[in-house]
């Protein structure tokens, strides 16, 4: 991933709040003959043991039905790309344009990649268990929260048949923000209050982001 040195994101609990407010993460893999495949899996990753797997791993499941696990070799490298949000940045609202007007259009937003070798799991209880810690993990908080066990057996078994685990040995971790920290204090100032009127998702969220970065967001 291109990081800028002032768009590096270092800090690991940083990084990890990022993956875990994202919950999802797109998994992508290249097949012997070179072709990459791409899909949209939920995720946790687990912290790491302090050696060899000092940067965790992640879990995730992939359907059945779906070819692109046919095309993974166990060992092969992966990336997972976990995406923040994100927002176009009119040049219109950096003070910069009425000084001199040289500015441009750009695109803010966050994103962490975590890369390293990949393993198809297809035991019953590996997945009965990963499928339990996902569940857990998204019904937590929930009033009338689901749990597993909540299933029929035989009804579970069916459905654990119908998907395959993924396992990613977490070897690389880069974190980005690219939040205008390269522009002017008022330029930045400029942005905030240009994505406080806009009607797209995302923008109150870099926005915000945008914020905790300025010295005196009262400002």
């Amino acid at each position: 991933m291109y990081t800028p040195r002032f768009n590096q994101v270092d800090d690991e609990a940083e990084i990890r709040r990022m993956v875990a407010e994202a919950r999802v993460a797109w998994l992508v893999t290249a097949a012997p003959d070179g072709v990459p495949q791409a899909s949209l899996l939920p995720i946790i990753w687990r912290p790491g043991d302090g050696g060899r797997g000092e940067n965790g791993t992640v879990i995730a499941h992939l359907a059945r039905a779906n070819r692109h696990w046919r095309a993974i070799t166990n060992g092969a490298p992966a990336l997972l790309i976990v995406t923040g949000p994100d927002a176009y940045i009119h040049p219109g609202w950096y003070a910069a344009k009425a000084e001199a007007g040289k500015v441009v259009p750009t695109w803010n937003y966050s994103a962490v990649h975590l890369s390293g070798p990949i393993t198809v799991h297809d035991d019953p209880e590996w997945l009965r268990a990963a499928v339990t810690e996902l569940t857990e993990l998204h019904e937590s908080g929930r009033s009338d929260a689901w749990a597993v066990t909540d299933a029929p057996p035989e009804y579970l078994d069916m459905q654990l048949s119908g998907i395959v685990g993924i396992e990613v040995a977490v070897e690389k971790v880069e974190g980005k923000a690219k939040l205008s920290q390269n522009r002017s204090e008022a330029d930045r100032r400029g942005v905030v209050a240009g994505l406080a009127t806009e009607p797209f998702p995302g923008a109150e969220a870099v926005a915000a982001a945008m914020t905790s970065g300025l010295s005196d967001p009262r400002g």
